[in-house]
């Protein structure tokens, strides 16, 4: 595409699809507005709901008060487990003091805690692919007390001593690099041949299916903005990704982060959002793109994802 000089010749926003929230997110968002609506302020959630700014400020206005340690919930009090899950001790502790809970955690990565404990009692240790820190790989390492190794990119696949290779499986936090994710994942096989794979592929529906389209969006653009946070891990993954592809990438948590300068010489530009992200960020976004001198707006065409979560028992209004 050939470049100019100046934004004013910015035309063209490519808006990708899908985008934005998934199933998972709008369930847990869901499950905090029917509790605050249920029972009253205050509610209380272990950790970030989602790992969006605009949305967690939006939440505390209405109530919720987020919470690391459940020494911070008093006796009584409704909690909520956050999207990415957590740990069995931490289920154990909150069930024991008694508190109202309703869990938030993603199907999709209780799945994934489900097939952990069920292999787990057939013998099987494991290998996680994660990031180290993350609340999601934390609460699915914590389903075990032991035998369940982390690796982060390929070299540490050398590292894993598991204490026997007979019975072993491999699992993935669900918002990684597809691609990332099955360099890592060829590495293991190539040392541990007889390792279980998942019976489904770990990574979600819908992680899988944004990369996907900024993988079709980012040859068509000459540059891609990420509406996300900078906790998000799949946020964090589609700027990668575009980058990775040649175009310039950036990922804003608001309009206001957006800089003129980075639309000079550009004559189209993809826009996308992670799945923790609301459709009221894009629109903000896209309005100020508009100001620097979009004249036009098209969506691409991309899978319409239907896929509905049912929330927990007891949040019927």
């Amino acid at each position: 595409m050939s470049k100019t000089t100046s934004a004013e010749s910015l035309q063209e926003i490519l808006l990708a699809e899908p985008r934005g929230f998934c199933a998972g997110v709008d369930r847990a968002i869901e499950i905090v507005e029917r509790a605050l609506q249920k029972f009253g302020a205050p509610i209380y959630v272990r950790h970030e709901i989602v790992h969006n700014t605009y949305v967690v400020n939006d939440l505390k206005a209405k109530g919720a008060i987020f919470i690391e340690a459940l020494d911070d919930v008093p006796p009584g009090a409704t909690l909520i487990f956050s999207a990415h899950g957590v740990s069995r001790a931490v289920q154990a502790q909150a069930a024991a003091r008694g508190f109202r809970i309703f869990d938030a955690t993603c199907p999709l990565v209780t799945k994934v805690h489900v097939e952990v404990a069920k292999l787990h009692q057939d013998g099987y240790e494991f290998i996680m692919i994660g990031h180290k820190g993350h609340p999601e790989v934390e609460g699915t390492m914590g389903q075990l007390d032991s035998g369940i190794h982390l690796v982060e990119e390929v070299a540490d696949v050398a590292l894993v001593q598991p204490a026997q290779t007979r019975l072993l499986a491999m699992v993935t936090q669900t918002t990684l690099s597809v691609d990332d994710a099955a360099q890592i994942a060829a590495a293991i096989k190539a040392r541990f041949p007889n390792v279980r794979e998942p019976k489904q592929q770990d990574i979600c529906y819908a992680t899988q299916n944004r990369q996907d389209a900024v993988k079709i969006m980012s040859p068509q653009v000459d540059v891609v903005i990420v509406v996300g946070s900078p906790t998000s891990s799949n946020s964090n993954r589609l700027s990668e990704l575009a980058r990775k592809l040649g175009t310039a990438s950036y990922m804003v948590d608001s309009a206001r982060e957006l800089q003129a300068q980075w639309f000079e010489g550009c004559q189209r530009v993809g826009l996308t959002a992670g799945a923790s992200a609301p459709q009221i960020l894009v629109n903000q976004v896209m309005d100020r793109i508009k100001a620097l001198g979009a004249v036009s707006v098209r969506k691409m065409e991309g899978i319409q994802e239907t896929v509905k979560f049912p929330l927990p028992k007891g949040l019927k209004l």
